[in-house]
């Protein structure tokens, strides 16, 4: 991702989700649960939970509220019966999209993101048919004005503890890291009370699409809102260039 910087992207995502701030909680509760049930309530033993809750401070989720999520899903984990779910398909402009959801119906989930790619002119894929133009990282992203640490030494850091690249755009840094290096990483920045506007294991891009006209772009853009508005979809990747 280095020289091409989605962070203005990010803060843009950020503020107009701010109204839709309890759905943000209510997607990454249910992470925090299928955390839980898969490897139990201890953060220092659960790698994955350690990675939810690395989320849910970058969405500014409150502490007792990660805890309360945490303890709820450790009671009744046996009732917890949400799948993770993947698609992959085709925007308009040679778009290449790919939707994470977390189900406790399939077979609506499927219909549902079908359906906002055909309002868009889309169409879905089969498994694997984008996701090789797509790398899978761990990724950080921090804010300029909130790092009181030098370039230099920041990214000293970062490679000490495991990153495998470091680039400084305009207004923020990026570090990306094996997806296996990423939980130490960023333990490693915490550590040193770095706080990070991103931190999550990613799709990235290997090439960014230009989409160009109109109708192409309308499509595109009704596609992306209406999975941001579908109460299964946990994460969309593209590589449209915005």
């Amino acid at each position: 991702m280095s020289g091409h910087s989605k962070f203005a992207n990010i803060k843009h995502k950020k503020e107009k989700n701010d109204a839709a701030k309890g759905k943000t909680f209510t997607m990454i509760g249910r992470e925090i649960a299928i955390a839980v049930k898969e490897g139990g309530p201890d953060p220092a033993n659960n790698s994955k939970l350690r990675d939810v809750i690395a989320k849910a401070k970058a969405n500014n989720m409150p502490n007792d509220t990660i805890d309360r999520g945490i303890k709820k899903a450790a009671g009744d984990s046996s009732n917890v019966n949400y799948e993770v779910v993947t698609y992959e398909g085709y925007g308009p402009g040679g778009t290449a999209i790919i939707v994470d959801a977390l189900t406790d119906n399939k077979n609506r989930t499927a219909a549902n993101v079908r359906n906002c790619f055909s309002k868009g002119q889309g169409s879905i894929g089969t498994q694997g048919c984008v996701s090789y133009m797509f790398d899978k990282k761990g990724q950080i992203i921090i804010d300029k004005e909130e790092c009181d640490m030098e370039a230099d030494d920041l990214m000293m850091s970062a490679l000490d503890a495991g990153a495998e690249d470091f680039s400084e755009e305009e207004d923020s840094f990026e570090i990306t890291t094996d997806p296996a290096d990423f939980a130490a990483v960023r333990d490693a920045l915490e550590q040193q009370g770095i706080a990070m506007t991103q931190a999550e294991v990613t799709m990235i891009p290997q090439n960014y699409v230009t989409v160009e006209g109109e109708a192409d772009l309308a499509n595109l853009q009704k596609i992306l809102d209406m999975l941001e508005e579908d109460d299964d979809v946990q994460t969309v990747y593209h590589n449209w260039d915005e």
